[in-house]
């Protein structure tokens, strides 16, 4: 097996590879980041290794790798995505201070040798289209609540009514996009069958409400989790300790690896599933019967959630209410 390392950046694509002891194969190539130059890479890399599998692996780079990994895999290739974060802590590991193009290469083919990341596929286009509209429609929410804040400072400030009456306006615009953009969703899952059989279902779940259901349905079909621990870790809700020897005893916190805005939905819809959804509710109660404090109990119900969210999608029917245990 060699392993490919492709630093990837707006106008070009940096190129290692090393074989299974770690040693350089060749000599690094760059290729312009266009459709021409990731040809131009398949080629070289079949030249490297005509008979020996070859892995890929890249740094997810905002938009800019999307290119790369759609054709390497079309062109039957394995290419992994992974978390940039991760390939630089096993630079800190490796004492690898110095940071250029070819030196971040080479840590992703070392990366892809040492941890054998998971295999990369595209998402199909109706389900890249609903998440586009699905992060637009977070931009403007966020962009509305800025507004309003600035709003209210200029209020307490006695700011003219020029100001005001500008940012009153921008509120409007942002507001009037947003319920475009929420008509805009509706409308894309009414018309993909199986996505609106996935968001229905994720309804039937007590707490799970519109923005929670589409955030959840979009994650469950986009990627392919062997288990709801795995959609758990992935959207940073698993507890990470600290404790080490007699010295260290800090307290556990979320990792918080995932996305932030799908985290604070999943925050507001424990905080009522702990109320009306009777496994969250039985959980939580049980949790702070054992001296938990509230905020770890309220992470705990959030993983359940999504546990839940996983389960029904996986078995593909709706939410059952527990059975009530005999006396």
């Amino acid at each position: 097996m060699l392993y490919f390392g492709i630093d990837v950046s707006r106008d070009k694509l940096d190129c290692a590879v090393v074989d299974e002891q770690g040693q350089r194969v060749k000599r690094a190539r760059t290729f312009a980041n266009d459709t021409a130059g990731v040809s131009e890479l398949i080629g070289w890399a079949h030249t490297v290794s005509p008979e020996l599998p070859r892995c890929f692996v890249m740094e997810a780079t905002a938009a800019y790798h999307e290119l790369a990994a759609t054709r390497l895999h079309c062109a039957g290739l394995v290419v992994s995505v992974v978390n940039p974060a991760q390939a630089r802590s096993l630079a800190k590991g490796l004492g690898m201070l110095s940071k250029t193009d070819t030196i971040d290469a080479l840590l992703l083919a070392q990366y892809a040798r040492l941890a054998k990341p998971r295999p990369w596929h595209p998402v199909a286009a109706p389900l890249q289209k609903f998440n586009a509209m699905l992060m637009r429609l977070d931009c403007l929410e966020a962009d509305v609540r800025r507004e309003q804040n600035r709003r209210e400072q200029a209020i307490v400030r006695a700011t003219s009514e020029c100001v005001i009456e500008s940012i009153d306006a921008c509120i409007a615009f942002l507001q009037s996009q947003c319920k475009a953009l929420r008509r805009a969703i509706d409308g894309h899952i009414q018309a993909n069958a199986a996505l609106r059989d996935d968001v229905a279902r994720l309804r039937t779940i007590p707490a799970v409400g519109e923005k929670t259901a589409n955030r959840m349905a979009a994650i469950l079909t986009s990627y392919h989790f062997e288990s709801g621990k795995e959609v758990a870790a992935f959207l940073g809700l698993v507890p990470v300790q600290r404790e080490s020897g007699t010295s260290v005893r800090g307290r556990s916190r979320l990792s918080k690896a995932g996305n932030p805005r799908v985290r604070a939905s999943l925050y507001m819809a424990a905080v009522v599933a702990k109320k009306i959804n009777p496994d969250i509710k039985a959980l939580y109660d049980r949790l702070c019967a054992q001296g938990k404090t509230k905020m770890p109990a309220l992470g705990a119900c959030m993983r359940k959630l999504v546990h839940l969210c996983y389960g029904v999608m996986k078995s593909g029917r709706d939410y059952e209410f527990p059975t009530p245990k005999s006396a």
